[in-house]
């Protein structure tokens, strides 16, 4: 059973730094392609973020050049560095794999204010 679990949300002053953890189970990880996407409060999910198994990465523009993401598979984790916080980041942070299906975390709050 694929099983997603993200950590590492919190408060955050404005400019401010996080970073996001997701522990993959259940998948050969290494193999797929990585995601992570937020959900502010009524708004759409958006992705934020996407690492291949190549190592490629793709990110939404509003977040280019202050966020990274990396994964690590011999830990079957991806993590997402988000630095330069701004209010406008506030929100669920969710991780994402599809394998035949979609899969989700539960997913971790970031919230940025002063």
């Amino acid at each position: 059973q694929v099983q997603l679990v993200e950590s590492g949300g919190g408060l955050v002053q404005p400019g401010g730094s996080l970073r996001l953890s997701c522990a993959a189970s259940g998948i050969m990880f290494s193999i797929y392609t990585m995601r992570w996407y937020r959900q502010a409060p009524g708004e759409q999910r958006e992705m934020v973020a996407l690492i291949t198994s190549g190592g490629s990465t793709n990110y939404l523009n509003s977040v280019k050049g202050r966020f990274t993401i990396s994964r690590d598979n011999a830990k079957n984790t991806v993590y997402l560095q988000m630095n330069s916080l701004k209010p406008e980041d506030t929100a669920i942070y969710y991780c994402n794999v599809v394998v035949m299906k979609d899969y989700w975390g539960q997913g971790t709050q970031v919230t940025v204010s002063s």
